[in-house]
This record gives C-alpha cells, structure tokens and sequence, in this order.
C-alpha cells in the first residue's frame, strides 16, 4: 500500500504535513513551517533521504 504525505495548516496557522501508511496510520509529523513553499521543500527533503537514509540504532 502506498503511503501519502498530507499538507495543512495547524491551530498556530502554521504549514506542517504529516506523513501516513496506506491504512492511514501517522507515521511523521513535521514541525511548522512559514508558508506552504517551505512545508512542500520539507516534503521533497523527506522524500530525498528516506530512501538513502541510513538506520542508526541507538537502542541498548
């Protein structure tokens, strides 16, 4: 299932998106941004490095 990113406007009326699974499920939310150009550059940035991220596990 294809996940998707949502664009909205918080109760500070500030841009964030958040980012769910197929079903739905919130798997990030972002901080605020100014205006809608810098939240949809924040979504193209998130794009960029989820696929060439790498895992650091910091767990025990």
């Amino acid at each position: 299932m294809a996940g998707r990113f949502e664009l909205f406007v918080d109760a500070k009326s500030q841009f964030r998106f958040r980012l769910l699974d197929g079903r739905g499920l919130v798997l990030a939310l972002s901080s605020g941004f100014d205006d809608k150009l810098a939240a949809v550059a924040g979504i193209d940035a998130v794009r960029e490095c989820a696929g060439t991220g790498l895992i650091a596990d910091l767990s025990d």
